[in-house]
């Protein structure tokens, strides 16, 4: 049985997979107006080698830069937290030095911080696109 997704955010989106081939026609459409011969199958590899350079990034940001709140634990990254274990969320100060969820060492680019209180009076450092629709799902759950 699955739990209800209380708060989710991907990583990133497919759609700049299609940058490569679309430059990649781009380019052979202003090939094919300037004299000379057309290098198609070359501009094939091109567009082709950039698509799969932006899949491989896209599944990256996918793994590693998604935040994913269900009723029983906080999934950021690669780290999953049990919602249980959070103490507060509201009225809690970022120290520095504190340990930022997800595997990296700070938060990721273009997203916000979520400071949470522990139960062993520990503050960790959450983080998400939108830091306050997170901070107010995850104060429902705790301070129920």
């Amino acid at each position: 049985m699955t739990e209800p997704v209380l708060y989710s955010e991907r990583g990133s989106s497919w759609w700049p997979v299609l940058w490569g081939p679309a430059f990649a026609l781009l380019g052979l459409g202003v090939e094919a107006l300037t004299p000379g011969p057309v290098n198609a199958p070359l501009w094939g590899l091109v567009g082709g080698g950039l698509a799969v350079a932006a899949a491989i990034w896209v599944y990256g940001r996918r793994r590693l830069v998604s935040v994913r709140l269900t009723p029983a634990q906080l999934v950021l990254g690669r780290e999953e937290l049990e919602v249980g274990r959070i103490a507060a969320v509201t009225d809690v100060g970022a120290p520095v030095g504190a340990r930022v969820l997800g595997g990296s060492w700070t938060v990721p680019k273009g997203t916000g911080e979520v400071p949470l209180r522990l139960e062993p009076d520990e503050v960790v450092l959450a983080w998400a696109k939108d830091p306050e629709a997170l901070s107010s799902a995850l104060a429902r759950l705790v301070e129920q």
